[in-house]
């Protein structure tokens, strides 16, 4: 009989919300819950497969978290596991390693928690050994290698072995317990479950590693539907692995080309079409999009100055849908023909001299620069992504606000100049 589990990783229970864009009361509702949410999926596809056992690879918490009703919230669906004789076996990681729950919360005797010094949990399945292998983070911070540490792979058993790990490093993440996926193939263990890189892979070689990603996307830069992975270990040790949905809410950038549009109905019904089309594509119940508004259209200077209302057009949209939830329009359309219409229109000219000198200007792109840095040294360093995760993508994210700073401002000033007239 073969050896099934579920592994998962990344859950960052009752994570605060990370997006100022979550503006509407509902949708940061839904967000704010969604991690439960996906726990909730995971525990029930554990029951409704039957399988053996729950793998976490770190990161249940979300840090220094102190509230209780996270604790009796886990506490209640560890239960439902215990109750159905299924085992979890979890290892603490960098976020896990900041939490007060960790310490406090008594779990049922079927969690198995690993400690900070290498164990190996041998148990038999059906028949079939299998010996678990696990190792938590005791700090916060695990900049050395934590592989040399793990036990050698128990003869004759499935060997299974789970960490957290930055593996050979990846943009926007710290480096924790570095390692190579070649090493890991190498250590003579039948599965890898990793955690701590919040993108699915599976790293091809000799043996079964995965990174499953995490199983509730929080903002925009966790796009995309999360899902977890069931395992199966067969009697001859042959390991099948699928994937399932357990994201609540997906995430999705979505382009809206308004080239050539004249009209704002148009614009808004274009914005429809475009989030239909994303929702019959959306695995998840809830689909959460930011729209980017794109093309040379005479709506530019409208689109900037009232963005609100086509946000609002927008969101009636999303309604009509069903369960499709704007969090965020973003404007790159610009007035066709603007270099002819320069010289007949100076809040025109007036844009075109603010791109070309004086936002060129080394001192005040620095200025610029500086005022940037400052505020995202205030913000979490997971916060951080949007402004590019080297200095290359940095420099685009700023040329992107001077660039959009000053189409905002000729804009008003020609919403103002027309108004008058």
């Amino acid at each position: 009989m073969p050896f099934r589990f579920v592994h998962t990783a990344d859950i960052h229970l009752d994570s605060p919300l990370r997006s100022l864009a979550l503006r509407n009361g509902e949708l940061a509702e839904l967000i704010g819950n969604s991690t439960r949410q996906a726990l909730i999926a995971i525990v029930d596809l554990c029951l409704e497969e039957q399988v053996d056992a729950l793998v976490i690879a770190g990161d249940l918490y979300d840090g220094d978290q102190t509230s209780m009703k996270t604790a009796r919230f886990l506490g209640g669906q560890m239960e439902r596991l215990h109750q159905a004789g299924i085992a979890t076996y979890t290892i603490r990681g960098n976020h896990d390693a900041l939490s007060r729950i960790t310490q406090e919360l008594v779990l049922p005797p079927s969690v198995k928690i690993f400690g900070g010094r290498a164990e190996v949990i041998e148990t038999e399945a059906n028949g079939l050994a299998v010996a678990i292998h696990g190792l938590s983070f005791a700090k916060p911070q695990a900049p050395d290698p934590l592989l040399p540490k793990y036990r050698p792979p128990v003869a004759g058993a499935v060997n299974i072995g789970i960490m957290h790990t930055s593996l050979a490093g990846a943009p926007g993440h710290d480096v924790y317990a570095p390692c190579s996926t070649a090493d890991l193939h190498a250590a003579g263990f039948d599965y890898w479950a990793l955690g701590h890189i919040h993108q699915r892979t599976q790293h091809a070689g000799t043996r079964t590693v995965i990174m499953p990603g995490m199983p509730q996307g929080r903002d925009i830069n966790e796009a995309g539907a999360k899902t977890v992975s069931l395992v199966t270990i067969a009697d001859d040790r042959s390991v099948t692995v699928e994937e399932r949905l357990t994201s609540i809410a997906q995430f999705e950038r979505i382009p809206v080309d308004l080239a050539g549009l004249t009209e704002w109905r148009d614009a808004a019904a274009a914005i429809e079409t475009a989030l239909a089309d994303q929702r019959t594509k959306t695995a998840s119940t809830h689909l959460v999009a930011r729209l980017r508004l794109t093309g040379e259209t005479p709506l530019s200077f409208r689109l900037r100055r009232d963005i609100d209302l086509m946000l609002t057009e927008a969101e009636q949209r999303g309604e009509r849908l069903g369960d499709t939830w704007i969090e965020k329009l973003e404007l790159d359309v610009r007035p066709p023909g603007e270099a002819e219409q320069a010289s007949a229109d100076p809040v025109i000219e007036l844009g075109q001299l603010m791109r070309s000198d004086v936002t060129a200007r080394p001192g005040f792109r620095d200025d610029i620069r500086d005022m940037v840095r400052e505020m995202l040294a205030d913000l979490p360093a997971e916060s951080r992504h949007f402004a590019g995760d080297d200095e290359a993508a940095f420099d685009r994210f700023v040329d992107h606000l001077l660039v959009s700073g000053t189409d905002d401002i000729t804009a008003r000033l020609s919403g103002a100049e027309r108004d008058e007239n």
